[in-house]
């Protein structure tokens, strides 16, 4: 009788410390989150990792003849390398044997191998990445998303993103009212370019869409909204200013709490408030980023991630997998049409 444990393929090859790290994290993840996991790759390289890693588990092997690098153009090298190893994970998922992809390597081959392996969910004009941010408020979120799928956007889009978003955190995220922000440069409705403008009069007239108004910079981490809208340019720019503030903010710490005999006694006693600062402020604890539109769970996570990010993403994956967050993105882009989700389906597929 075969397992009915949830299956993520993992880009074993992809990021800058593949496949070790990559793999280190999903053997953590196969152990504490009742999952199968399928590492995508060389298996010479996986099997000499995994030889380092004894494990109760074992986890199978999906050979894998090619890798895409950081400085590959995606569409080129996506058609050139057919058995790389993130289009040889996004076909285990089109095909059913994985639930779930979870790629560290390059973001742009990683957005292009879900939308033509894949396809956009019915209904969906675009994907998006959906990053999730720390908030001022203890265990509270706020999903900001395009965080960089697409440059330029037409207000439907952000309409779509902000149904997408709202249903994420609703479910994923247990937020059981989410509020929905638009990121502006102010936080009246004239504010704003023409894009800004026809998507606030967009947003406050679907009443899907919990929409409370502009968000501006100072509000994204709040705690004030659930759920900010805006275009990859501006998204990606926010998501890498963030990770950066969170990088200096834990060197500092690590740089002048222990400055000193009273440094040095009070961070021994401070250790496991420390610790929970670190949880709360640390991209790494946040594995990576969704991508939301694309007809399977995508998680994008850094190409800088080791073991820890690579754990918390597969995480994210499972929440997404387990919260059906696909389907209910479905569903609820039927309702906004005042459609049935067969209707939805037929009429995008014709």
């Amino acid at each position: 009788m075969g397992s009915t444990r949830e299956k993520i393929a993992v880009d074993a090859m992809g990021g800058d410390y593949a496949p070790a790290e990559i793999v280190a994290g999903a053997i953590r993840a196969s152990e504490e989150l009742d999952i199968e996991i399928l590492l995508v790759g060389d298996p010479h390289q996986i099997e000499a990792v995994l030889q380092n890693h004894p494990t109760s588990r074992k986890l199978e092997i999906v050979p894998a003849e090619d890798v895409i690098s950081m400085h590959e153009e995606p569409l080129t090298s996506l058609r050139r390398k057919p058995k790389a190893s993130i289009n040889v994970a996004m076909d285990l998922v089109k095909n059913k044997r994985a639930s779930g992809v979870v790629s560290a390597g390059h973001s742009g081959a990683a957005m292009a191998a879900g939308l033509l392996r894949l396809g956009r969910l019915k209904g969906i004009a675009r994907p998006a990445i959906g990053a999730v941010f720390p908030t001022l408020i203890a265990n509270k979120s706020v999903i900001v998303l395009d965080v960089g799928a697409n440059v330029d956007c037409r207000p439907k889009y952000l309409e779509q993103f902000a149904l997408m978003g709202k249903v994420y955190s609703q479910y994923a995220l247990g937020v059981e009212d989410p509020k929905v922000g638009l990121l502006n440069i102010g936080e009246e409705s004239c504010k704003g370019n023409d894009v800004a403008l026809q998507t606030y009069q967009l947003l406050e007239e679907n009443p899907h869409i919990p929409f409370i108004g502009n968000a501006e910079g100072r509000d994204v981490l709040s705690g004030q909204f659930d759920v900010i809208v805006c275009d990859g340019f501006v998204g990606n720019i926010l998501l890498k200013f963030a990770e950066a503030i969170g990088d200096v903010l834990l060197q500092t710490m690590r740089e002048e709490l222990p400055y000193g005999l009273r440094g040095q006694l009070g961070t021994a006693l401070l250790k496991p408030n420390l610790r929970r600062i670190k949880q709360r402020i640390d991209h790494a604890e946040h594995g990576g980023g969704l991508l939301l539109g694309v007809d399977g769970i995508c998680i994008i996570s850094h190409g800088s991630s080791q073991a820890p990010s690579i754990f918390n993403a597969i995480r994210l994956a499972k929440e997404a997998i387990d919260h059906q967050v696909l389907e209910r993105i479905q569903t609820s882009y039927a309702q906004s049409q005042g459609q049935s989700v067969a209707s939805v389906q037929s009429s995008t597929e014709s």
